[in-house]
């Protein structure tokens, strides 16, 4: 006879199986790697990288709104991947990264942008304006605010957020709070989202190997009404649609290119989600060939050393560097520093390693041993909180912030003392005025096979670099100023050489105007015998491409 159980046994059971049930819901999940793997996964993010912008650099913006011939990608050889340790998509990042290997993880934002402003090499688009502004004092965040900063949705944090997921791995939550730190420096808007989906893909990519859930994980990391989020939906229903990547690349270029409700604070060929959009067009139309993926980011144009570096990363990082071809990994030297950095490869990996688990044990995580002494890290799941929506075409208010005297003295990279003291090198008794801070200028060892070179940059668009000197002419001699001046190769820009205000002299110089970059100007000033004059050297801005000037002489010679 079978025996009845009492009310209270049935509450009892009840309650236990409640317990039960709210500790298994209450309870994160984890994801588990050991850290070996991990290493090996974020060396092949390195290697993605540094493959992806070697293979892709002598194509960079040589096509702009058109698709790349496949017999004009250039052709892979294994020593190709020593050609990044001087390329500015690697050793940016590294920056950021140092600043978290001196102060910490948890660095305050502040410091984040003295380090910044005090980076020596050359920059362009969002990253040198808002360096430009840290170096006038204005803090972050307002560095990148659009009334401050006029290219807010660029790719430059896109290309420099590779980072904040290599030293995330399954912590997308790390990497969105890493753009809203280092991103913050010089994007606003789509710009920071981009660089916080690349980080929350890289974070994904040590535990999945489809695309597809990559990418929606990257998704989830950025607001859903931002136009970047738009385009990353767009891109994974197109890919279904479009069987070609060209179809594909056609609906890009008519939507994100040409339509000009996304192009609203944009700067055209560098817009975030142009470039975005062929990052992905790699990754999806790859289909996991480490090589067409490249290819394709690639031929896509715009930035096309840029976007295959993205999307050769993530790739990368979904299979380890031992189990990369050779062709990837047999000729890379692992001893020579990126440039500007503290780092080889070794350095790197080591640095990536001691902030991956300051981040793991901050988010709830922790690092365990096996029996045999293995480590192994241990990474709690957590829902994902994306930064608040911002429109860069319709900004909110500015911070106020500013950099206190105390902070001021901590930039020593002060443009006018610093270019002042070059130029007191290099032409005594000139000065400089109105040089911005694009292209690294001050003097440079050597530039386009010459050495001992001074770069100056305009200020802006409208505002020549000036370099000025009072001179005294003597009488009864013959006098004449002799420059020798040169171009970037992909730049131009207008020699102007006046004498109190008087112009003498407006010669372009670019490619059709000079030879291997280089262009040699005399200019008579006899009609001056016997008077003191102030005599002025623009690097006056043509097109805003490349608007370097390169001096290798300036001179008075009497006779």
């Amino acid at each position: 006879m079978k025996k009845k159980l009492s009310s209270s046994v049935w509450l009892g059971l009840w309650v236990a199986l409640l317990a039960v049930n709210v500790q298994a819901v209450e309870s994160p999940a984890y994801r588990r790697i050991s850290v070996q793997d991990y290493r090996d996964k974020m060396k092949a993010g390195w290697i993605g990288q540094i493959a992806g912008v070697s293979w892709g650099a002598p194509t960079e913006f040589k096509y702009r709104s058109k698709i790349m011939p496949e017999d004009v990608m250039p052709k892979w050889l294994p020593g190709m991947i020593n050609d990044a340790f001087a390329q500015d998509d690697l050793y940016v990042e590294m920056t950021f990264l140092r600043t978290m290997e001196q102060y910490g993880l948890d660095c305050s934002i502040r410091q984040a942008g003295i380090d910044f402003a005090n980076s020596g090499y050359g920059l362009w688009c969002a990253n040198a304006a808002g360096r430009n502004n840290l170096r006038k004092g204005i803090a972050p965040p307002d560095s990148s605010h659009p009334k401050f900063n006029k290219c807010p949705n660029d790719i430059d944090y896109q290309i420099e957020a590779d980072y904040s997921g290599l030293i995330a791995p399954g912590l997308p939550n790390v990497a969105i709070t890493l753009g809203e730190k280092f991103g913050r420096l010089m994007n606003y808007g789509d710009g920071m989202y981009a660089g916080q989906l690349m980080g929350a893909m890289y974070a994904e990519a040590f535990f999945e190997k489809d695309i597809v859930k990559i990418i929606e994980a990257g998704l989830k990391a950025i607001p859903a009404e931002s136009q970047h989020a738009e385009m990353v939906r767009d891109l994974l229903k197109w890919s279904k649609e479009c069987p070609t990547w060209e179809e594909c690349w056609q609906r890009c270029e008519e939507k994100y290119r040409k339509n000009p409700d996304y192009q609203k604070a944009s700067n055209g060929d560098i817009d975030c989600k142009i470039n975005g959009a062929y990052v992905l067009l790699g990754l999806l139309y790859g289909k996991g060939d480490l090589d067409q993926t490249i290819k394709i980011s690639c031929r896509g144009g715009q930035d096309s050393d840029c976007n295959p570096s993205s999307s050769a990363g993530v790739l990368f990082t979904t299979l380890g560097a031992s189990n990369l071809p050779e062709r990837f990994t047999k000729e890379l030297k692992e001893q020579p520093l990126f440039s500007h950095t503290a780092y080889n490869i070794q350095g790197l990996l080591d640095v990536c390693e001691k902030l991956a688990r300051q981040a793991i044990v901050k988010e709830g995580g922790r690092i365990e041993k096996d029996a045999k002494g293995e480590e192994f890290f241990v990474i709690p799941v957590k829902p994902v909180k994306p930064s608040k929506l911002e429109l860069s075409w319709a900004p909110g208010p500015i911070a106020g912030s500013m950099f206190t005297e105390e902070e001021l003295t901590k930039i020593t990279f002060l443009e006018s003392r610093v270019l002042q003291k070059a130029v007191n090198t290099f032409a005594p008794g000139w000065t400089i005025a109105h040089c911005g801070s694009e292209m690294n200028p001050g003097i440079h060892e050597s530039e386009l096979g010459r050495r001992n070179v001074l770069v100056t940059h305009p200020s802006d668009k409208d505002t020549p670099c000036v370099l000025s000197r009072k001179v005294d002419i003597p009488a009864g001699k013959k006098t004449m100023l002799k420059v020798v001046v040169g171009h970037h190769s992909a730049g131009d820009w207008e020699l102007v050489v006046r004498a109190d205000m008087r112009e003498l002299l407006r010669k372009p110089v670019g490619p059709n105007t000079s030879t291997n970059y280089w262009l040699d100007v005399a200019v008579d000033l006899s009609e001056y015998q016997g008077k003191s004059i102030l005599l002025e050297l623009y690097n006056q801005p043509t097109g805003w491409s490349n608007e370097a000037g390169y001096w290798e002489k300036i001179s008075l010679e009497t006779k």
